[in-house]
């Protein structure tokens, strides 16, 4: 299992444990915790509402990727930490990070 805090947009933060065995992303695990993503593209990285802010464990996540990327500067707000849930997979590379949902993106 991975343990992650995520932050809501009034500040509050809840830990989640998540499987890293069975193949989801983050996206999918924020859904499943009952958070308001739109998420309405499925996970392609083609509509960007599941966009999250990476307060704690970046440089563990990796570099986005240019779909990604492409995705995240159409945005009103863009922040250097943003990526999109969906192309996050879960595994102990998230172990200990600090996400934070972000803007328009939710319902």
């Amino acid at each position: 299992m991975v343990n992650f805090t995520v932050e809501d947009q009034d500040g509050n933060r809840q830990e989640i444990e998540a499987p890293e065995d069975m193949g989801f992303s983050l996206m999918e695990i924020l859904k499943a915790s009952d958070y308001p993503i739109l998420a309405t593209c499925g996970g392609m990285a083609l509509c960007a509402t599941c966009h999250i802010e990476v307060l704690e464990g970046k440089d563990e996540l990796g570099q986005a990727s240019d779909i990604e990327l492409d995705q995240l500067e159409n945005l009103p707000e863009y922040f250097p930490t943003s990526r999109l849930a969906c192309q996050i997979r879960i595994s102990d590379l998230l172990e200990g990070s600090v996400i934070k949902l972000r803007g328009e993106d939710v319902v």
